[in-house]
């Protein structure tokens, strides 16, 4: 089928809280079905950097390929990255295939969220090379459809502070702007969304700790000598990598990247003191073998860091009354539990059951959770074996790991469930024909 963009002026205007990649996948789709979607995102621009995604089954590549990016994700596309595991004399015991990490087709976060934005506001083909700051906040045009004109509106640098429903709409309350009410709000705001909190409550009542922390950091130039290669040393409960990608090679400047795994009780801090969190990753690694404790130090120079806990969102309902989740909001796992695809096939899926629905957004909603949840349910489980299997809690579980590395048919066997899963979801085809 084809999929021609559109824009339906005088559409139901829908809020999407968060510019990453759930956000503008629904906003493509929304677009497409006569909504107005307006995305609005806390940082000032879309971010740069950051590690690889990647998406592995059927499903997440007939959407990207119903939505007309396939092709340009693929050029995008890294290639994965091997590893290899070592011991303290650096010899290598196991190795990662690329393939393992990286499945069908893996990029950069970054490249992919410029993509689907780009596209959210363009369509096909549009062409444009300027950046999104360039255009962060311009309005949706007074006519839809004409050339070069965006079709979806974009907020960068302002959050939401208050939701209030009413009969006919949400009236929403932001940080820096003006209120507004729009018919619909979506938040795809992440595993610490700030819809949720304000919709549905306290965010420990839906995200469960996992028992290990994530972070990532690029190496400082001073350092390069740790980035030789991709590898990863393993002591119980820890695991810690560094190693220059060929995905980033070409960029100036750039020594390489670390990647590191702890198992630690939940900790207290607040999330945006990156000082406070250079020091849990430093005492988390002190004492190490290899030369842990020197790679560990390289993260006070580090300009930026990914640091968060390895998590579960569960929540009982993805929605309430005229607000609905996305993506990691509602089915997040931080690392192992396939959340990108997830975001895009449940864009697809949440966008096209309101099409289907007529305008009816209890039943749209209750609909995309009748087909999805069982399929995040499945992918969300490599995300509660994702700690275990990097940073094993023994030597025991470790050896056992490594065992299972070097066995081909064991890998084999382990790409394949992976691909099982990924595709565990039958896709709808919504059109024109379904609207009410």
């Amino acid at each position: 089928m084809a999929y021609e963009t559109t824009c339906t002026v005088g559409g139901p205007t829908v809020l999407i809280s968060g510019a990453s990649v759930a956000g503008p996948a629904v906003a493509y789709w929304l677009r497409h079905y006569g909504y107005r979607p307006t995305v609005i995102e806390m940082a000032p621009a879309l971010r740069g950097g950051g590690f690889a995604v990647d998406f592995r089954g059927s499903a997440s590549l007939t959407v990207l390929e119903r939505m007309g990016v396939l092709d340009e994700v693929r050029r995008h596309r890294t290639g994965g990255s091997p590893m290899s595991f070592i011991d303290e004399r650096e010899r290598e015991i196991a190795a990662l295939p690329p393939e393992f990490a990286g499945g069908e087709v893996e990029l950069l976060r970054s490249d992919l969220s410029h993509i689907l934005y780009e596209h959210s506001l363009y369509g096909h083909g549009h062409g444009r090379a300027d950046g999104p700051e360039d255009r962060a906040t311009e309005p949706l045009p007074e006519k839809g459809g004409e050339a070069g004109a965006p079709l979806a509106e974009y907020v960068f640098g302002d959050s939401i502070a208050s939701l209030t429903e009413m009969a006919d709409g949400v009236h929403v309350t932001f940080e820096r702007g003006a209120p507004r009410t729009f018919d619909l709000v979506i938040g795809a705001d992440g595993l610490h969304s700030t819809v949720r909190r304000l919709a549905f409550g306290p965010e420990e009542g839906f995200v469960s700790h996992l028992g290990y922390y994530i972070a990532g950091w690029d190496l400082p130039a001073e350092s390069r000598d740790l980035g030789s290669r991709p590898v990863g040393y393993n002591e119980p409960g820890r695991f810690i990598s560094a190693g220059r990608t060929a995905r980033r090679a070409d960029e100036p400047g750039y020594a390489g990247e670390t990647f590191c795994v702890f198992a630690s009780d939940e900790l207290t801090y607040d999330r945006r003191d990156t000082e406070k969190q250079k020091k849990l990753i430093t005492q988390a690694y002190e004492g190490g073998g290899w030369r842990t404790e020197e790679l560990a130090q390289t993260v006070w120079s580090a300009d930026g860091l990914y640091f968060d806990s390895i998590s579960r969102v569960d929540v009982p309902r993805w929605s309430t009354g005229r607000i609905a989740l996305l993506g990691d909001a509602a089915y997040g796992a931080t690392v192992g539990g396939m959340g990108t695809g997830s975001a895009v096939v449940g864009a697809y899926v949440l966008a096209g059951e309101l099409a289907a629905a007529g305008g009816d957004h209890g039943r749209a909603f209750a609909r995309y959770e009748e087909l999805l949840r069982p399929f995040v349910t499945q992918c969300q489980e490599g995300g509660r074996r994702a700690g275990e299997f990097l940073a094993p809690p023994t030597q025991e579980a470790i050896d056992a790991r490594n065992a299972l590395l070097n066995d081909p048919q064991a890998v084999a066997a382990m790409l394949q469930e992976g691909e099982d899963i990924s595709a565990a979801v039958e896709l709808r085809t919504y059109g024109a024909d379904e609207r009410g």
